[in-house]
């Protein structure tokens, strides 16, 4: 936390009383309010989005819906009023109701509630012992299709009832397993499933399971996708509102030795056994149906032996379905998700793009593709678009390293958006902070590699400043200009540091190949790649004091710092957050296993070249350099033992290092307090090693 003691050791807190700006603290972040999931209506007059206003407290916190006209011509106005969080919103066809989900007074999990424009309070619709996720209205708006997590054999809630009732009466406490995975982020599995469910729209209507008794979902490997918030179905209404397109597997039950493949399946709404409609190697997500209803569009990314592919835009006839036909194949970025013009000729789409996120369009049957926006920085997220056949509009939110999250409509006419909120514009104007500057190297191997350089608080071009060179994880990842509330680049910087960030081989938003090439060679060519940054960022920009470097990550980044220490003594000191130590450890006690299998060349047991050479606790008798070690107790990506190696390395070697482990964290730190304690300890470190303090 930046204090006004090192701010007179820095000697430049004159300058900013001068400026009348001040550095980003952790308070000014943290307290910043938080918009997102914006959707507009279909008949393109509001938007609905949820507004967050945080607070160190947790039960101080609030976080309800708003909703703002869509034409920008009145301030956006609240429309719920809870202190708990409010998600999935989602429109009826009229532009009249939105369904969303909640855990209100009484309710001991999710349901889904349905509120009015009209004006009221909210009506819960769901009742559901095992709650209800993702609403989405009926074409005719008179059903809500949404997803609950069932036991196996339950055909109905009482059965789920009686089986939740029947295990926590149990005299003994155990988890069993017969297949992988057995556990997710920061969660151990169980065997419930997502199942879709329908019904109607009111208050007390009874939901009807579209899959119990079904072959599919009594298959050992039938299942959603594993997202960072559960396992998860996307589904779409058919057009005649008489089954339901959705995309699972039926291979969860081999993900330690494939990588299963994702298919979609309809099921009618009046119940029966599902049908597959895609067939092959890959995985399709996002279903959604052209306006027209004669189209069904989804991505697919395929499957075979490199570890990344990009994520592409199909189609296919409806309802006799087609072969599917690849619409971005010479589109060599990936699609993030994408929205319908209302009359259904053009396609809307998002896509990573060297260190942006931009909006590009093409018509919905293929050909060119175009951005649909000049953009020079930030990144739009979240893309929805209205129904109505005479009139597209287009929303999203977008923000900056320098500009908190904001909704925005697109103009095509004017080329520019237009802001429908500004809820932190004020005090982003009162923060020293300069948007991050670009630049490109060709490196030892002839790559190309971009970078982003980000500069301190009251900053001056004719004084020298320590180098933080920033890893950012995944690898399939990549340094964006965007805020963000883990490792942000300017309250990093705050104590007077240059950061650099690096968007190393292995990136994504620079190409599938660029992504693909980090096969076989996980650590050490990425971290050639990011000390030749660090050495072309001395060279070309006179103020950084290359003398004085220090070297940080987090998951993947967290790998490389620890390679780093492995490998080099460059730098002054280094942090690592759940970072691994031993890729053979990490490869049998991580939650996801497969794909490290296929980056490294084989399983550990071969004892590849990559198990041998680019393993950091192999090389364990050069660790001398610094470092802090950080990671969350409930980590279950790169488990807790990973860090506790580490450290017994370290010390083992009497390396000066310092442990923190957070108890009730996971792969991120996500608490307020936490968060602020954990920014201490790295600018402390980062002090003591580069400033001397």
């Amino acid at each position: 936390m930046l204090c006004a003691r090192s701010l007179v050791i820095a000697g430049i807190l004159p300058l900013l009383l001068h400026a009348g700006k001040a550095p980003l603290t952790h308070e000014t972040l943290w307290l910043m309010k938080r918009v997102s999931a914006p959707v507009v209506s279909p008949d393109g007059q509001w938007v609905v989005f949820t507004l967050t206003e945080p607070s160190y407290d947790e039960k101080e916190q609030k976080s309800d819906l708003w909703l703002v006209r869509a034409d920008g011509t009145a301030t956006p106005r609240r429309l719920t009023f809870t202190k708990g969080p409010e998600s999935g919103a989602a429109w009826s066809p009229d532009s009249r109701r939105i369904a969303f989900v909640a855990k209100r007074e009484g309710d001991e999990v999710p349901q889904v509630y349905v509120i009015s424009l009209e004006g009221g309070e909210a009506v819960r619709i769901t009742d559901l012992s095992t709650g209800a996720s993702a609403p989405i209205w009926s074409p005719d708006g008179k059903r809500i299709l949404f997803t609950s997590n069932v036991y196996p054999g339950a055909g109905d809630d009482e059965a789920n009832r009686r089986i939740a009732a029947e295990r926590k009466a149990r005299k003994y406490s155990a988890r069993v397993y017969n297949d992988f995975p057995i556990r997710n982020w920061d969660k151990w599995l169980d065997d419930r499933r997502p199942h879709l469910f329908v019904q109607d729209a009111e208050p007390g209507a009874k939901a009807k399971d579209l899959l119990a008794g079904s072959r599919l979902a009594s298959e050992a490997g039938f299942g959603g996708a594993l997202t960072t918030t559960g396992e998860q179905i996307a589904a779409v209404w058919a057009p005649d509102g008489k089954s339901i397109v959705f995309a699972a597997t039926r291979e969860r039950h081999m993900s330690a030795y494939l990588s299963p493949s994702v298919h979609l399946f309809q099921v009618p709404v009046s119940g029966g056994e599902p049908r597959q409609l895609t067939r092959g190697a890959g995985r399709y997500d996002q279903p959604a149906f052209r306006p027209d209803g004669k189209a069904l569009y989804a991505l697919h990314e395929t499957s075979g032996e490199k570890v990344y592919y990009l994520n592409r835009l199909v189609s296919f006839s409806w309802p006799q379905l087609s072969a599917p036909e690849t619409l971005t194949a010479d589109f060599d970025r990936s699609v993030e998700s994408f929205s319908f013009s209302g009359d259904g000729r053009e396609v809307f789409f998002l896509a990573e793009d060297e260190g942006l996120v931009k909006v590009f369009r093409m018509g919905s049957q293929g050909g060119d593709i175009q951005a649909a926006l000049p953009q020079a920085s930030g990144v739009y997220s979240s893309l929805s678009a209205s129904a109505a056949r005479d009139r597209t509009v287009v929303t999203a939110l977008w923000e900056s390293a320098v500009n908190p999250a904001e909704v925005v409509r697109l103009d095509w006419a004017s080329q520019r958006h237009q802001p429908l909120t500004e809820f932190n514009v004020a005090t982003a104007a009162q923060i020293d902070w300069q948007p991050p500057r670009h630049f490109w190297f060709t490196s030892k191997r002839g790559k190309k590699i971009h970078n982003m350089l980000v500069l301190p608080p009251a900053f001056d071009e004719s004084k020298k400043y320590p180098l933080l060179v920033l890893m950012h994880g995944g690898p399939h990842n990549m340094w964006r200009d965007q805020i963000t509330l883990r490792w942000n680049y300017h309250l990093l910087a705050s104590p007077g540091y240059v950061v650099l960030l690096t968007n190393y081989t292995g990136s994504t938003g620079f190409g599938e190949r660029f992504a693909q090439d980090i096969q076989f060679d996980p650590l050490k060519g990425p971290a050639e790649e990011i000390n030749e940054a660090a050495d072309e960022a001395i060279r070309r920009f006179p103020f950084i004091d290359g003398s004085r470097q220090a070297a940080a990550g987090a998951s993947y980044g967290g790998h490389l710092a620890n390679w780093m220490q492995a490998s080099t003594t460059r730098y002054k000191c280094l942090i690592s957050h759940a970072g691994l130590i031993n890729l053979e450890s990490q490869w049998g006690t991580s939650d996801t296993i497969y794909h490290r299998e296929k980056s490294a060349g084989g399983p550990p047991w071969e004892q590849g070249a990559v198990w041998r050479e680019q393993n950091p606790i192999r090389f364990a008798a050069h660790f001398k350099t610094p470092i802090l070690v950080t990671v969350g107790e409930n980590d279950f990506r790169v488990p807790l033992n990973q860090s506790i190696e580490n450290w017994s390395a370290l010390q083992r070697m009497r390396a000066p290092s310092r442990l923190i482990v957070f108890p009730d964290e996971n792969h991120w730190i996500l608490k307020g307090e936490n968060s602020r304690f954990w920014y201490g300890e790295v600018h402390a470190w980062l002090a003591k090693h580069l400033l001397g303090n």
